[in-house]
């Protein structure tokens, strides 16, 4: 099962990457869990330093943009 974080203050992009994120998932028919992490100093503790950003299974995979579904699709898989 996938881990899943969308890092970000809470910010309209942040938004839009945690909603974009969780239609790849279904469109994937992937199993995880998907969480969003507002916390600034945990969200440094993956040394993100521009939100909002992606962290999949642990790593780091888009900081300081909104990818396409099509993108976030591969990144996830």
């Amino acid at each position: 099962m996938k881990d899943i974080k969308v890092l970000g203050p809470g910010c309209a992009k942040c938004q839009e990457l945690f909603n974009t994120t969780q239609e790849a998932i279904k469109d994937i028919g992937l199993e995880c869990t998907i969480e969003k992490i507002t916390d600034i100093m945990e969200i440094m503790n993956y040394g993100v330093m521009m939100t909002p950003a992606l962290v999949v299974d642990g790593e780091v995979k888009v900081t300081g943009k909104v990818p396409s579904i099509d993108e976030l699709k591969q990144l996830i898989v």
